[in-house]
């Protein structure tokens, strides 16, 4: 398999500044022109390139019934993503299962729990999420509505889960329900090109790199990082992170980029 063409600056003993021209975002490119990353792009003058490193499959309704989860057993669950709460819903209509008005709702972000509305009747149900969009938000929401409640966790069907690991070291009740895979997309042809800063949302783009590129060197290439999960996969294979979000002055990453580039100019 081809190996990423990288083009690099040799060191000339002085420290300077990184140049961004262009930006490889690891997922699709937005749907809408009014994105905030497009008036990041014009704003900065600088070219973005979006390749979703994976693709997410659903598990059929047969493979999610072999792991005899009962939905109606369950009073919670937990979403930390889309993918997650799609597939979800989407196993509940191909089984028929109906999930209870009383099921409480628990979400990484704000924008996850109002992507609910597109299943649920949003403002009568009970839904909660984390205050800054992070991990560790989410499961000290979670911590405070332990008792007495059994969650569902929609995983995908590798890697490990902090929320996961949370759950069960607090002895919480929960049952681990894996709905989708993630899939690698071939991104050889994007790699191809040269790109300044490469920007991951997921531990399984990075893996997707590495996959395509067991010899991958960061050299002079920044590297950001969306999730805490993503940030620890990026720094286990040794490369240097460089932007990572969400933070307290960055909750997105477009706020995060932002920053960044505004720093470069000073």
């Amino acid at each position: 398999m081809a190996k990423a063409e990288r083009t690099q600056t040799k060191s000339t003993g002085k420290k300077e500044s990184p140049k961004v021209g262009s930006i490889l975002i690891t997922q699709p490119r937005p749907e809408t022109e009014k994105s905030p990353y497009f008036d990041l792009a014009k704003k900065y003058e600088v070219n973005l390139a979006f390749h979703p490193f994976i693709r997410v499959e659903g598990l059929s309704g047969k493979d999610f019934r072999k792991q005899r989860i009962d939905v109606a057993e369950h009073t919670a669950i937990i979403f930390n993503s889309r993918n997650a709460v799609d597939h979800f819903f989407r196993i509940c209509e191909e089984l028929k299962v109906k999930v209870s008005q009383e099921m409480k709702y628990f979400c990484v972000t704000e924008a996850v729990a109002l992507y609910l509305q597109k299943f649920i009747l949003y403002r009568k149900r009970k839904v909660f999420f984390s205050p800054d969009g992070s991990t560790d938000g989410l499961l000290e929401v979670i911590g405070k509505h332990k008792h007495n409640e059994k969650f569902i966790l929609p995983t995908s069907d590798n890697g490990k889960n902090d929320i996961a690991q949370f759950l069960a070291g607090h002895n919480i009740q929960f049952s681990e329900a894996t709905l989708y895979r993630m899939v690698s997309n071939d991104i050889g042809p994007i790699m191809k090109e040269h790109h300044d800063m490469i920007v991951f949302f997921s531990p399984f783009s990075v893996q997707t790199l590495f996959d395509y590129d067991p010899e991958f060197k960061q050299n002079g290439t920044l590297i950001g990082a969306f999730g805490p999960t993503t940030s620890k996969a990026i720094e286990d294979a040794g490369l240097r992170l460089d932007i990572k979000a969400p933070a307290p002055n960055a909750p997105s990453m477009v706020s995060a980029l932002e920053k960044y580039l505004v720093d470069l100019k000073k």
